[in-house]
């Protein structure tokens, strides 16, 4: 939710954002909420005014009473002002609705270091960390690694419910526990406040924790029902506060959650394609922050800092992918993806993705915070991936393959695997 303040004082300023991100067909949209806000102030306006005057009657028929004068006149006068006033309010509310609408369509400003591009071709390569392989054997997509170990069974799964699901058995299963155990530990150590969230969501909260169209393509359902299954435990952790008044003293607060997850993936690519790359249904520890807005981007940094270590510490090679104007979701301020080497590929492939939203989200939930001084703001929000389990198993098994077929298992994670160093094989290697 855009801050009309700030459309207000710098419409230009809000347009030229739109126009560096591509979506001009939205630049009417900041004359339009204008002119209804210039509408709403002006009623505002009359409403102040008759309670002035209200109070200036019931002044005057207090006095007229103790000089024992007719104040029927008055008594009047006074009657008639409480239905102009609620008259007043109900096209005052009507216009708020209305401004509401058009300012969740206002892409949120943002920041001066985000690359401007069309599309997602245009995204920037910002650093590499850790050197991809080299093999001395042809290797294999990790779904035939899977297949070929028997810990994975694709085809059951297709039969059973669809393209985009999975069976995991043995080591594999231990190896999507084992780094769930590996992450939750690393957030904890961190200081982020681990909680178990609802794996369903009311349309209140989804609707104002995610755009239109990923609610249209990604969010699933539940048919007779005031509910719909989370995406990501992002929107259950920051769906918590809605309609909430925090402390400015209980700020940052950090939270982190593992949950299953569960999207639609309308319009992806890839989602017949049999592995564990994109699926209706993964694992995924998540990070939240709700902060001082000041704050925000020194914790933008430390988020997206926790996953690199993560992957550092399970061998991956990995990228900093700076998300463009062009690609930026309209809730964002800045995003960056983190990208793990498929030696399969050849190439990156996402793994994380980590997002500053400054205050648009909690506006549109309307959290609140109290600095203590008889005044609220609304905080900035972050969310990050910490680790999605299904696309860290694929660079694990790409990445550690070995040449008889077996897979290493990265020695971060053998306190989590019962000591067991390798997938496949006498699994003590």
């Amino acid at each position: 939710m855009f801050d009309i303040k700030v459309l207000r004082e710098n419409p230009e300023m809000v347009k030229e954002n739109i126009k560096k991100k591509f979506k001009n067909d939205r630049l009417k949209l900041v004359d339009e909420a204008l002119d209804k806000d210039k509408k709403w102030r002006e009623l505002k306006r009359d409403v102040d005014n008759l309670r002035a005057e209200r109070n200036r009657i019931s002044k005057e028929i207090g006095d007229a009473k103790k000089a024992g004068k007719d104040a029927k006149k008055l008594l009047k006068e006074a009657g008639q002002i409480p239905d102009k006033i609620d008259g007043l309010e109900k096209k005052m509310y009507s216009l708020e609705e209305e401004i509401s609408v058009l300012l969740s369509k206002i892409p949120n400003l943002m920041h001066s270091s985000v690359a401007i591009g069309k599309d997602e071709n245009e995204n920037v390569s910002m650093r590499k960390i850790g050197k991809p392989k080299e093999f001395d054997f042809e290797v294999k997509t990790h779904a035939e690694i899977a297949e070929s170990l028997s810990v994975a069974d694709f085809d059951a799964s297709a039969r059973t419910s669809g393209n985009g699901f999975y069976y995991l058995q043995g080591d594999l299963a231990l190896l999507n526990q084992a780094l769930i155990r590996f992450v939750i530990d690393k957030m904890v150590s961190k200081g982020f406040l681990y909680v178990e969230t609802p794996l369903m969501l009311r349309s209140a909260v989804i609707q104002n924790v995610t755009d239109l169209n990923d609610m249209k393509n990604q969010i699933y359902k539940i048919d007779d029902e005031d509910l719909y299954l989370i995406g990501t435990s992002e929107h259950s952790l920051i769906g918590r506060f809605i309609d909430t008044i925090l402390s400015d003293k209980n700020l940052p607060m950090k939270f982190a959650s593992y949950s299953m997850c569960f999207r639609k993936e309308i319009g992806s690519h890839g989602i017949d394609e049999k592995g564990l790359f994109r699926n209706h249904q993964f694992n995924k520890v998540e990070m939240v922050v709700i902060c001082r807005p000041d704050e925000s981007m020194k914790f933008f940094e430390e988020m997206q800092g926790i996953t690199v270590e993560i992957f550092k510490e399970l061998g991956i090679p990995i990228r900093i992918l700076g998300i463009c104007s062009g690609d930026l979701g309209d809730l964002k301020h800045i995003q960056v993806d983190i990208e793990a080497w498929s030696p399969r590929k050849k190439a990156y492939f996402e793994v994380g993705s980590c997002s500053n939203l400054t205050d648009c989200q909690a506006r549109k939930l309307k959290i609140r915070v109290d600095n203590g001084k008889g005044e609220k703001y609304a905080p900035h929000t972050l969310n990050n991936t910490a680790l999605a389990t299904s696309r860290a198993m694929v660079a694990i098994l790409e990445n550690y393959q070995q040449k008889d077929g077996s897979v290493k298992v990265p020695d971060v994670l053998l306190p989590f695997m019962h000591e067991k160093k390798v997938i496949g094989g006498s699994g003590k290697k």
